[in-house]
């Protein structure tokens, strides 16, 4: 392989796992924001309140947007394995907080959470804390 050609191809490989980490905490996010959507519903909302084991264990493996989520989280399990494979743990680990970014924001946008002024500056925290691990 030319010398061009093999730097191009390191540098291709040398963005594919940082966009892995990303793909990872978005699967993750995403999981659990539909996994709340599920278990809010009405038919496991319902099978709650009447408090019968059985009833809860088969609406909530029952219900589409949970068993969905449970899938994402296990896509972003299984991409996150590769990821320990490649890169080093105390600069890949730290990324998995921007999962809590992502989910606020989610919950804001999508929910209708609310993000108080001490979440916010948690937020912030955690972002500044990601961005001195990732990039040392």
């Amino acid at each position: 392989m030319p010398a061009q050609a093999l730097a191009e191809h390191r540098a291709a490989a040398g963005l594919l796992w940082p966009l892995l980490v990303l793909t990872c905490v978005l699967l993750s996010s995403g999981s659990q924001v539909l996994m709340k959507i599920g278990m809010n519903g009405v038919p496991v909302q319902n099978a709650l309140a009447r408090g019968s084991a059985i009833e809860i264990a088969t609406t909530i493996a029952t219900t589409p947007l949970v068993i969905v989520g449970m899938a994402m989280f296990g896509l972003s399990a299984g991409a996150w394995l590769m990821v320990l494979s490649r890169m080093n743990l105390s600069q890949a680990y730290p990324c998995v907080a921007l999962g809590i970014v992502v989910t606020a924001i989610c919950g804001f946008w999508l929910l209708g959470e609310a993000i108080s002024p001490a979440r916010l500056g948690g937020i912030g925290l955690i972002v500044a804390g990601v961005l001195v691990t990732g990039l040392s």
